[in-house]
């Protein structure tokens, strides 16, 4: 499925970039809920939580390494932050391509 993430992947839309690596791209959202709001996403296209097979729970816990590494490197891990993984529509997913928000630099 065609993506505006798909695009930024191949960059073909601009994106702030903060990490990026074989199987994953981090970039700041383009409408923060935080001081600091990074989507990261697989470069794998997986449509939400509901479409990852046994065979994407590798790449998963890659995504969480990526959140620990995004956290570090933009100064929340030691004061704190939020992971959300929004899933379908009436879960707030507004792009069907699985991403984790890393939400932090606030009180939330």
């Amino acid at each position: 499925m065609e993506t505006v993430f798909s695009k930024i992947i191949r960059r073909e839309i601009p994106a702030t970039i903060v990490y990026e690596d074989d199987l994953s791209l981090a970039f700041l959202d383009i409408f923060p809920k935080a001081p600091v709001h990074v989507l990261i996403i697989p470069k794998k296209p997986i449509e939400s939580l509901e479409h990852v097979q046994e065979e994407d729970l590798p790449l998963i816990a890659h995504l969480f390494s990526v959140v620990k590494k995004v956290a570090a490197q933009t100064g929340v891990a030691e004061s704190g932050y939020r992971i959300a993984i929004n899933c379908g529509k009436e879960g707030g997913q507004e792009v069907p391509h699985l991403h984790l928000h890393l939400m932090g630099g606030k009180q939330l």
